[in-house]
């Protein structure tokens, strides 16, 4: 199975959405293979978003990313990179669909509830980032059977 890091961010935590975020992604089906509360540091964060070092609005959002503790979820589940990117909708959360985690709870492109792995090789990187060999478990709820057919966990 696949696995994709979600970041809890701030503004999840801030405005009291950590259960109902969770709670989507339980019901859809996907499986937590790991999860932890953490607060994020500089190394960490230049590292994680390397792309953006070099952008004027990166002191803006390394303010924002540790403005309170994070919650960093694995979560695995057949083709999950893909289904949780549908599930979070567009980064700018003013122009993701409503129905989307960042359509329904979000009003900004910075401030926008949740990051999430945006591709099956970063999420492996990410991670590794995040969470130590001991913090993901590999288990097989009872409701497996019940969520994918049996041709679907080959």
């Amino acid at each position: 199975m696949q696995q994709t890091l979600i970041i809890l961010k701030p503004s999840t935590v801030q405005r009291g959405l950590v259960g109902e975020v969770i709670d989507r992604f339980q019901k859809k089906g996907l499986i937590i293979a790991g999860i932890k509360m953490m607060q994020l540091g500089d190394e960490i964060l230049r590292e994680h978003y390397a792309h953006l070092v070099d952008k004027p609005f990166f002191p803006s959002l390394l303010k924002s990313m540790q403005a309170t503790p994070v919650i960093v979820m694995c979560l695995r589940g057949v083709d999950v990179v893909e289904v949780v990117r549908a599930m979070i909708g567009a980064t700018n959360s003013r122009k993701a669909a409503p129905g989307t985690i960042r359509g329904d709870y979000g009003m900004s492109g910075q401030e926008n509830i949740v990051h999430a792995s945006d591709s099956p090789e970063n999420a492996e990187i990410e991670v590794r980032r995040f969470f130590a060999p001991g913090e993901i478990f590999d288990y097989s709820p009872v409701t497996l059977s019940a969520t994918y057919a049996a041709d679907e966990l080959k």
